[in-house]
């Protein structure tokens, strides 16, 4: 069965940092692109940043870009998602999902493929 399984969040303090994963098992990221999602309480889900895991390259939505980082290690099958200077407006449950297709940039927009996971939970509050 293939799926995506997040992990990592937590309770951070403003300006703290956390590191998220997202592991795959059932198939292999080597030629996908993975996507980070998030949902906070009431808004819709949206974007949060890209990798193409072939080639490495990136893609981060403006509300993020400079404090998060998505990186890959084909090795362990995992996507991660590096959060730093975090800001109470970053809570949110994470997801993270195989995409098909890169609508926009700016906005980041992209189309996921398949259902959602559990997420995990991010809350900066101090």
């Amino acid at each position: 069965q293939e799926k995506l399984v997040e992990s990592g969040g937590g309770l951070v303090q403003p300006g703290g940092s956390l590191r998220l994963s997202c592991a795959a098992s059932g198939f292999s990221l080597d030629h996908y692109s993975i996507g980070w999602f998030r949902q906070a309480p009431e808004k819709e889900r949206e974007a949060v940043s890209l990798i193409a895991t072939s080639d490495g390259s990136t893609h981060y939505a403006e509300a993020v870009k400079g404090r998060f980082t998505v990186s890959s290690d084909n090795a362990k099958n995992t996507v991660y998602l590096q959060m730093n200077k975090l800001k109470p407006e970053d809570t949110a449950t994470y997801y993270c999902a195989a995409v098909s297709q890169l609508l926009s940039l700016r906005p980041l927009k992209l189309v996921p493929v398949g259902s959602w996971g559990q997420g995990t939970q991010v809350t900066v509050s101090s």
